[in-house]
């Protein structure tokens, strides 16, 4: 039916058919008179915000961020009431009617869009995140992100939706959808139900405080920082600069570590095998010199202790504190360095070693040990020994060697 209607219009317009001469020449000259009306409102709105910048510097932020949306809508309001006041009533002018309509609604909808944002963005701006970040700005930037996600979506579902209801039969198509959204409801929902599932995770990640942006996590095996949250899965950038998108659900449903739960602080251990001559005293007093001239040591904890001495060598066990995870693996790979030069250079003994000791005796005596007669154990062998033993050796040869047992037929007896 549309694809008659579109080449019906074009030819009325060729054709001039309900086309009044004068009645489109007023159109025409309504229209651009409401646009320089627009084009004047507009003027006025970038003066007042220039006089209201000084004491609030955020407007003009705003005005640039709408611009566009703005302008463009202001040129469609102004179209839109010169055809409603001044257009002939004919097919092209109801089909150019609705049309702007929906383009004015898919404007507004845009510079909602882009105030909420601005917003938005203004409210995280106080809330920076970083390496210096506090729990509470990762905990308030993560909410106000994931609010404005959600907002941006609502308005857009709002937005398409009242678009969709200007026209007719899209009411109608409405109504008789809405007797049976019973039976559409449940085939939605059994449609979407990782989709939902993943949503209503995303929002208990949010506001649970569970994980928060630039949180240090290890997920699937892998180090590293939660770098987005959005409504259905979590980005988290690895050490490596890799990218790892996880559903939301994972956090809901799997266990994860999280290195900056309560506070990006952390302790971490350096172990060290070495020969029993070490001095862990020398030892530990080397390590204060060397924490002590590191910025990434955080003075909270440092501790030398000897944890197993066994097997030839003496295990030492370093732990040491940072102010976060990069700070602490640089810092547990430093001390190790230092420590193992002081081991090369000034305490050479403490070097791993394994000890062999050769032992010299007769050969002929190790071959063939005395055994004490007295000893009985000595002669309980399985097969020969003592008169058991040889009963059972008996028993176990086979017939063809018992030379008291009886040939079998066909059998040659035994020699």
């Amino acid at each position: 039916m549309s694809a008659i209607v579109v080449p019906t219009v074009l030819i009325d317009i060729v054709d001039g058919a309900d086309l009044p001469e004068q009645g489109w020449a007023f159109f025409v000259a309504l229209a651009a008179l409401m646009v320089a009306v627009a084009v004047v409102v507009l003027v006025l709105v970038e003066v007042i915000v220039r006089l209201m910048t000084p004491r609030y510097p955020w407007t003009a932020s705003l005005l640039r961020h709408t611009r566009l949306a703005l302008r463009l809508l202001l040129l469609a309001v102004a179209l839109q009431i010169a055809v409603a006041l001044a257009a002939p009533v004919t097919r092209f002018s109801e089909i150019l009617d609705g049309a702007l309509t929906i383009v004015v609604i898919g404007l507004f909808t845009w510079l909602l869009v882009d105030i909420m944002d601005f917003a938005f963005e203004g409210a995280k701006s106080k809330f920076p995140v970083g390496a210096g970040a506090t729990r509470l700005a990762r905990r308030a930037n993560t909410q106000l992100t994931f609010l404005q996600r959600l907002a941006s979506v609502i308005i857009i579902v709002v937005g398409v939706s009242a678009a969709l209801l200007t026209f007719p039969q899209m009411q109608a198509l409405g109504a008789s959808l809405l007797a049976s959204a019973g039976l559409a409801g449940i085939v939605a929902g059994l449609a979407a139900q990782s989709t939902l599932s993943n949503v209503f995770a995303g929002v208990q990640i949010a506001f649970s405080d569970a994980i928060r942006v630039d949180d240090i996590v290890i997920v699937e095996g892998e180090w590293g920082r939660i770098e987005e949250i959005t409504l259905t899965y979590v980005v988290v950038r690895i050490w490596d600069d890799r990218r790892l998108v996880v559903p939301s659900t994972h956090f809901t449903s799997t266990p994860f570590e999280n290195w900056t739960r309560t506070g990006s602080e952390l302790l971490g251990s350096v172990e060290l095998d070495l020969d029993w001559r070490v001095s862990p005293a020398a030892m530990r007093s080397r390590l204060a010199t060397v924490l002590d001239g590191t910025p990434l040591w955080d003075r909270r904890v440092s501790v030398l202790q000897v944890a197993d001495a066994v097997g030839g060598l003496v295990r030492v066990r370093i732990l040491v504190s940072a102010a976060d995870a990069g700070s602490l693996f640089d810092l547990r790979n430093y001390v190790r360095e230092q420590l193992v030069e002081w081991v090369q250079l000034e305490s050479p003994g403490s070097m791993p070693r394994t000890r062999v000791i050769m032992d010299e005796t007769n050969a002929d005596a190790d071959a063939s040990p005395e055994v004490d007669p007295a000893d009985e154990s000595a002669r309980q062998q399985l097969f020969s020994g003592t008169p058991e033993a040889q009963q059972r050796a008996q028993q176990m040869m086979a017939p063809s060697a018992d030379p008291d047992a009886p040939a079998r037929v066909g059998e040659p007896p035994a020699p």
